[in-house]
């Protein structure tokens, strides 16, 4: 098991606070994702993280995270600082086809098999 220390600042308050976060080995492993589909309601967001192969018609739902919507905005505001800085080390990543999801490639740009 690993553990992961984090100092987290409130900016409100001043405080500085430990925070020490383990990640099982099997956590830490992590979960390939290559289609997130996020549905909210008034009290919460949803975000199902899926993986997609080629020729297999079915896919499954791997995780699924249920935020706060301030939580899900957190979440919004750190992805974009990360992305801003990976862009900042390794330039622009290539614009997405219809942001939202709307039209991932579903032959991930290889031929379809035929038997």
């Amino acid at each position: 098991m690993t553990l992961l220390s984090f100092t987290i600042i409130n900016e409100m308050e001043e405080k500085k606070q430990q925070l020490n976060i383990e990640l099982p080995e099997d956590v830490a492993q992590g979960i390939y994702s290559n289609l997130a589909v996020i549905t909210h309601s008034n009290s919460e967001f949803v975000v199902d993280f899926i993986r997609l192969m080629p020729g297999i018609p079915k896919a499954n739902v791997k995780s699924r995270i249920i935020l706060t919507p301030e939580h899900a905005k957190r979440l919004m505001l750190a992805l974009q600082d990360n992305i801003n800085k990976y862009e900042a080390q390794n330039g622009k990543i290539k614009n997405v086809e219809g942001a939202g999801g709307a039209s991932m490639p579903m032959n991930f740009g290889t031929p379809t098999a035929q038997a």
